[in-house]
């Protein structure tokens, strides 16, 4: 007999898959200019709305006798597209694959230093992400190489920087170990931060402010362009991940042991490093860092699936996909719900998506470490 706990678990999983495919429906969300589900949908299939429909729509312009023309139906029908498909749709689904990336590398990472409290970017390349931005905005390298943004290259090789630099100062001996990699990269995340508060001291208010909000996260945009140009980076990774699952399985009972079963514990290691480094450098750069959903889902995951890698790791992907759709949808209804209390306008700002992710998952954390008990808890964590 199952414990109630653990359907009431189940169940919240449950309604957050749901949350995210509400989510990702392209008539949910909160815009300037609200389109919902069946406007959205009919715009899909270049269906023109219901004229009756339209008329209680708010902002809709209307003839000097209350009728609307058929040029008024066209704009709203390429509205309804734009608003509904090409931003809310594209948003969650960057939002799927951040959070996917973010928890399946924080569940690696939990998995490979034994510490819960491990999260995508123990090993310092969240820090050396935000460096390079940071170094990149000073500096005003806002061109574009190849098409894709200098301060995104920036940030991308600032985080591999880092890491590769704790290979280096952590390969004290011969062998590596995780204790050496969590020593380094704490120490160099501590030097990145303090880098970045010397270059914020030396900035004015303006760039001061730039900084600062890409700090915390961001998920603006305008196509689906931004989540495939992540694909190349992240996918591999997912798939190295779930290949290494069964070497993880046998990692978690100690080093020993999984050398006595044939496992290469150094090169299991650096593999599964370099792919969450090369995954999560990437999601820096697109988006900035986004916390908590590293840390939150695979603690969650881990609750319900009791750390067989050979499921908890899927079902971080998914997840952490859901979970970061959810807390967007929260971002863009939070402003929305203001502005309709204050009655005033907030020209359609939208809450970062940084802080929606610590205002949901600190309290999910700590129910979460709450209801652990040392019978459910891990036996090596």
């Amino acid at each position: 007999m199952r414990k109630p706990g653990s359907i009431r678990l189940r169940l919240a999983i449950g309604l957050l898959a749901i949350g995210a495919l509400l989510g990702l429906s392209p008539g949910v969300g909160s815009d300037r200019a609200y389109v919902g589900w069946r406007d959205a949908w009919r715009a899909a299939f270049d269906v023109a709305p219901d004229r009756q429909h339209l008329l209680t729509k708010p902002r809709t312009d209307l003839n000097a006798d209350g009728r609307i023309d058929d040029a008024e139906i066209a704009r709203y029908v390429l509205n309804a597209r734009a608003i509904g498909f090409d931003h809310r749709l594209a948003r969650s689904l960057l939002a799927l694959v951040v959070g996917a990336t973010l928890a399946s590398c924080g569940a690696t990472f939990q998995v490979l230093f034994r510490n819960p409290l491990a999260t995508p970017y123990t090993l310092g390349v969240a820090s050396g992400g935000a460096l390079g931005a940071m170094l990149a905005l000073r500096f005003g390298l806002l061109e574009r190489v190849a098409g894709v943004p200098l301060m995104t290259l920036c940030a991308f090789f600032g985080g591999l920087a880092v890491v590769a630099l704790v290979f280096v100062f952590a390969r004290g001996s011969r062998r590596l170990t995780s204790n050496e990699l969590l020593l380094a990269g704490v120490t160099l995340g501590m030097f990145c931060s303090a880098m970045m508060l010397l270059v914020q001291f030396m900035s004015n208010e303006r760039l001061t402010f730039a900084l600062v909000r890409w700090m915390m996260g961001s998920l603006d945009t305008v196509t689906s362009a931004r989540a495939v140009e992540l694909l190349p980076f992240v996918a591999p990774a997912w798939l190295v991940l779930i290949a290494s699952a069964p070497a993880l399985n046998q990692y978690r009972l100690g080093d020993e042991l999984a050398l006595s079963r044939g496992i290469r514990v150094v090169r299991l290691q650096v593999i599964c490093v370099v792919a969450c480094t090369l995954a999560t450098a990437a999601v820096v750069a697109h988006c900035g860092p986004i916390g908590f959903v590293g840390l939150v889902v695979p603690q969650l995951a881990g609750r319900v699936f009791r750390w067989d890698c050979r499921i908890l790791l899927p079902a971080s992907l998914l997840v952490g996909g859901g979970f970061l759709i959810v807390c967007d949808f929260l971002a863009q209804s939070a402003m929305s719900a203001a502005a309709a209390l204050t009655e005033r306008r907030l020209s359609g700002t939208i809450l970062p998506i940084g802080v929606v992710t610590a205002l949901v998952g600190v309290p999910t954390f700590l129910i979460v470490l709450a209801r652990r008990t040392g019978r459910d808890a891990d036996p090596d964590r």
